[in-house]
């Protein structure tokens, strides 16, 4: 671990530009990124805070075709998204770039010409499949197929998404292109290679000798699994027309692979922040560089990037990679492609000015040693019980009381107790607690510590009585007023880089301009006789309603996969055209609804056919309201043979639809029609 640096280069990692970001990417990487780099700037250290777009890749084709716009357009859009997500979340970048960037391609090709021209890639041809019609190389995700574990008809060619198993496209059975449709055929191609075994024993040497006990224990094992399984040569470029070309005579239609081009990304927007001074945090072995990244991402940024900077030469290594794992959702793995998420944009409509709490929450259940899972409940719980009833509730009533008897102003402290000085020398104590936890990167301890801050608060109130010492002892209160009020002050400074848009509240109220972070803890912060502004609420309630709405989205969503999901049922056996065609189909509508007395099933329906206006029973009561169903245009079978039920003539059926859970629903025609018309 590098001692007194002179600076430091903060990264987050790279979200993808394909979809917005939820709490599971703010828990694992961007909040604790952001309470770093906030924390390092109150400390007086010279920080850069940096992240991007991720726009490269084959999912980000995949997404452009199936909607039929531009890769360009594709991230253009969730670029945009993200950025402003992360603004109204208070990220404090201080560059947000994207790898779409002319910098970028600027600075990746010329991390890859060092690399080519020092020697430092292997060529190998192997085959890869083509498709013939779209005329073109296939990446994996191109590929889908019959899985040869679970015969899966869909699987792609590196995952089965339905049993899991990691493949490669040549193990698929019956291939086809996702392009055309078409089965492929295996030809060469040419790739360039980092072959990490040859780094395999000096990274054994950084990594396992020279980082244990002082990474994290799950990133520093992952590390230690891949290297001691021994490591093998990587691609560094594909065949895609989407990506940062391969600066080299013939590599045309290839570009560089983006976990190679990913990482650099930082480099590049440190470059548009600096053009200048960009070196000086990347070059100079006074800057110490922390990347702050999930659990997946670990071998990425302590394996394959510092290899990649040390076969270029120049470039410092990482310090540290406090990688985190991951945060599941109501019990459930947070999955993008099952809409089981949080959306940090939903989120912040849903919830105006409580970005905070948020903050709050997810560095309270920061999955830091092991998966931690967010609910609602705990979310509405945390809000109402520790910030409201106990930080807020503490300033609110060091204000309002500072207002009632003093006008506003800070009285001076007199005589001290010794319970006062204990409070004090206890308040001294708080910078350097948390400050040495957030530098080892316990976050969530160190939004305890936090906490017990205003615990302490409190609990000095709740002790001395003020409210009551107020009738006989001014004096005393004064002085207890006064030592709150310091208390007060601090927690401005200390909860800055966990909760920004409070801590600026707090400087609102109290009047005054941020502070250095060991300036907190001073007894004298606010001088007697400063007015303070009038007390406000930091924190509302979160009532009931409020969390069981979004619980119930969840639960909307989980319902939607379920029926999606659901097997359905086997076709049946052929029928002839003739068959076929002696069925009647037409378009009636319902003019009329009644239940069919003792029964629970029963509906008796009148139908306008257009051609007459006749009775159909059917079993749908217990999925449609009979008055609603009048008006209603549906499609009827009008040539099915009359049959009495309960006492009723029958004369046709209607035609419906039976989802997964069983309920009904009516098929219609997509517009108005005219009533006997034929369904054709």
């Amino acid at each position: 671990m590098q001692s007194d640096p002179q600076r430091y280069t903060v990264t987050a990692a790279l979200p993808y530009a394909n979809g917005p970001v939820h709490i599971g990417h703010l828990a694992g990487v961007y909040l604790p990124a952001d309470i770093y780099a906030r924390y390092l700037r109150a400390a007086g250290r010279d920080v850069k805070f940096i992240c991007g777009s991720d726009e490269h890749g084959v999912p980000i084709t995949i997404r452009a075709q199936k909607e039929g716009v531009t890769p360009q357009q594709v991230v253009d859009k969730y670029h945009a998204l993200i950025r402003d997500s992360f603004v109204d979340f208070g990220v404090s970048f201080d560059i947000y770039s994207r790898t779409s960037s002319a910098t970028h391609r600027e600075v990746s090709s010329g991390f890859f010409l060092k690399l080519y021209n020092d020697g430092k890639f292997v060529e190998q041809t192997s085959q890869q499949y083509y498709d013939e019609k779209a005329d073109q190389f296939l990446a994996d995700r191109y590929i889908v197929g019959t899985c040869p574990n679970c015969g899966n008809e869909n699987a792609y060619g590196d995952q089965c998404e339905k049993c899991g198993s990691s493949l490669s496209p040549t193990e698929l059975i019956n291939p086809r292109s996702m392009l055309s449709g078409n089965q492929p055929v295996l030809r060469d191609t040419k790739h360039w290679y980092l072959p990490l075994d040859q780094y395999e024993p000096w990274l054994r040497e950084w990594i396992i000798e020279g980082h244990k006990g002082d990474w994290k224990a799950n990133v520093y094992g992952q590390c230690k699994s891949w290297i001691d399984q021994g490591l093998h040569p990587r691609a560094v470029t594909r065949d895609l027309d989407w990506g940062v070309p391969v600066p080299v005579p013939g590599a045309e239609g290839k570009v560089l692979y983006v976990w190679f081009d990913a990482p650099i990304g930082y480099i590049s927007a440190t470059k548009d922040l600096l053009p200048d001074t960009w070196e000086t945090y990347w070059k100079d072995s006074g800057t110490k560089l922390v990347h702050f990244i999930g659990k997946d991402n670990i071998v990425f940024h302590c394996i394959i990037f510092p290899a990649m900077l040390k076969a270029h030469g120049e470039y410092i290594l990482p310090d540290n990679v406090p990688a985190n794992e991951f945060l599941n959702l109501e019990g459930d793995k947070i999955s993008t492609s099952r809409n089981w998420a949080v959306w940090l944009h939903e989120y912040l409509q849903d919830f105006p000015g409580k970005a905070d709490v948020l903050r709050y929450v997810l560095c309270a259940n920061a999955p830091e040693t092991k998966d931690n899972d967010f609910t609602w409940k705990d979310f509405q719980a945390r809000n109402n019980n520790e910030l409201l009833a106990t930080f807020g509730n503490f300033v609110n009533r060091a204000v309002v009381l500072t207002h009632k008897y003093f006008g506003g102003k800070i009285p001076a402290r007199n005589e001290l107790t010794d319970f006062d000085q204990e409070v004090l020398q206890q308040l001294s104590e708080f910078p350097t607690r948390i400050g040495q936890l957030i530098d080892n990167y316990r976050f969530r301890d160190a939004l305890a510590e936090l906490l017990n801050l205003a615990r302490l608060g409190n609990k000095y109130l709740a002790d001395t009585e003020p409210w009551k010492l107020i009738k006989t002892d001014e004096s005393r209160v004064a002085t207890i007023l006064n030592i709150a009020l310091q208390i007060t002050a601090s927690l401005t400074t200390l909860v800055e880089p966990f909760l920004p848009a409070t801590s600026a509240k707090l400087e609102a109220m109290l009047q005054i301009e941020k502070t250095a972070w060991y300036a907190a803890g001073n007894p004298d912060a606010l001088p007697a006789g400063h007015q303070v502004g009038e007390a406000f609420l930091l924190f509302d309630k979160i009532e009931d309603a409020t969390v069981e709405a979004q619980v119930q989205k969840l639960l909307d969503t989980k319902k939607a996969n379920q029926l999606a999901s659901a097997p359905v049922t086997p076709a049946k056996e052929n029928v002839s055209f003739d068959d076929f065609s002696r069925m009647d189909l037409r378009i009636g509508t319902i003019i009329a609804a009644e239940k069919v007395a003792k029964t629970k099933k029963l509906l008796k329906l009148t139908i306008d056919t257009g051609l007459d206006e006749r009775t159909i029973v059917s079993g749908i009561a217990e999925f449609f309201i009979p008055e609603a169903l009048v008006g209603q245009q549906v499609m009827v079978l009008l040539n099915l043979a009359p049959r009495e039920i309960k006492g009723i003539e029958s004369q046709g059926m209607l035609l419906l639809a039976e989802n997964a859970d069983g309920s009904l629903a009516l098929m219609q025609p997509g517009q108005q029609t005219r009533n006997g018309s034929a369904v054709l």
